[in-house]
């Protein structure tokens, strides 16, 4: 199979390739792409995404037209089918994913023009309204957390992106954890939010609220995630040795996927802990910093900050709290730190507690709506 490296990021183009590629006789293309890429995939192919992940280190994840197709079909079967809005970057899974499920259903998705904005949003919503023989067609689409708190304060005060947030029949939101303050306040608008959990390895989302979609089964393997199915991407272009590495078959021959997160399964719903890597060792004690950036997001005002670590000269690691300077309001940065250190220490002890604030004008995001974590390491480096 040929593969294409497609130059562009408009969402047109992407959307004219993945028609292509998935639903006919190709080429593959490749979004994001490495410039070490082959010219030919295996059969089946039809995406290559290249992306850093949360490691900064590229990787070109190979998704057959299979893998796709039954994650596209798991998700209309779980939530319903209908019309799908783009409002992502088209080069990164999650917003294949909502092109690949708008062309299974037989649609072309609506696009949001332009950057995203509350007022963006709110026009390609109100412009999808439709009927079918005299029957309203659902609308969906999908977010990152950053998008929802865009929309969620805009719709705390202005009553028409309100009524477009809530006109979707569901909103998926991945990329990383949804802080539940924030949830709860989108829910008060009447935003049907859908949790999703998955990476590209996945074909994006796999588990929506804690529950696999059909056919995805989930495991727990030594504290870890693992997961398996038939939207498993095929492995990584040109490495074989991380491909063995990440992708394991057991005594049976069940293919998973291993996702580097540790959590557990309570009553078939998998509660997700945090990175396997993403802990620090203050001072003899072992600390997950995604278990402090959780707690410090239940902070009122801090529902969109984020903890990364910094070496520290006593304790051998510590960690900061990063944080827009509209964040403080009109709280002093050690009134908000203080508070911060008292709501870690609370819930997960005193020597979780974060060292220090980081504010800035905006926290950096990536292209993909997440926060930029190298970056932040980067700077706080060179700080000290």
């Amino acid at each position: 199979m040929q593969l294409r490296a497609l130059d562009s990021a408009d969402p047109r183009a992407v959307l004219r390739a993945l028609r292509s590629a998935v639903l006919g006789a190709g080429p593959a293309v490749a979004l994001g792409a490495a410039s070490d890429l082959p010219d030919e995939v295996p059969a089946g192919t039809a995406v290559v995404v290249t992306t850093s992940g949360s490691t900064g280190y590229p990787k070109s994840v190979a998704l057959s037209r299979s893998a796709l197709t039954s994650s596209a079909l798991a998700t209309a079967e779980r939530i319903g089918s209908g019309a799908w809005l783009l409002a992502l970057p088209a080069t990164y899974v999650a917003g294949v994913q909502v092109m690949v499920r708008a062309l299974v259903a037989g649609r072309d998705p609506a696009i949001l023009a332009g950057s995203f904005t509350a007022q963006t949003f709110t026009a390609a919503a109100s412009a999808m309204a439709a009927s079918e023989g005299g029957r309203r067609i659902p609308t969906y689409t999908s977010l990152v957390p950053a998008q929802v708190q865009t929309l969620v304060e805009a719709g705390e005060r202005d009553a028409a992106v309100a009524r477009a947030f809530a006109s979707f029949e569901a909103v998926l939101v991945g990329g990383q954890a949804l802080p539940p303050a924030l949830a709860e306040r989108a829910a008060a608008l009447g935003a049907r939010i859908v949790r999703t959990y998955g990476s590209t390895e996945t074909s994006g989302g796999c588990v929506y609220d804690g529950r696999p979609l059909e056919g995805v089964q989930v495991r727990i393997a030594d504290g870890e995630v693992q997961l398996s199915g038939p939207t498993l991407a095929d492995g990584y272009l040109g490495d074989s040795e991380l491909t063995a590495e990440v992708f394991v078959r057991d005594a049976d021959g069940t293919r998973w996927y291993r996702t580097g997160d540790t959590g557990s399964v309570e009553d078939g719903v998998l509660r997700v802990a945090g990175r396997r890597d993403n802990v620090i060792v203050s001072g003899g004690v072992n600390v997950s910093l995604d278990r402090v950036e959780r707690a410090v997001r239940t902070v009122p005002g801090l529902e969109a900050a984020v903890i990364v670590p910094t070496t520290d000269e006593r304790w051998g690691a510590a960690s900061v709290v990063v944080l827009s300077r509209a964040a403080l309001a009109d709280r002093s940065e050690p009134d908000v730190l203080e508070e911060a250190r008292r709501v870690v220490a609370a819930a997960i002890g005193a020597p979780a507690r974060p060292r220090e604030l980081l504010v800035l004008d905006a926290v950096p995001l990536t292209t993909s709506g997440k926060p930029d974590r190298a970056l932040l390491r980067r700077l706080l480096a060179e700080d000290e």
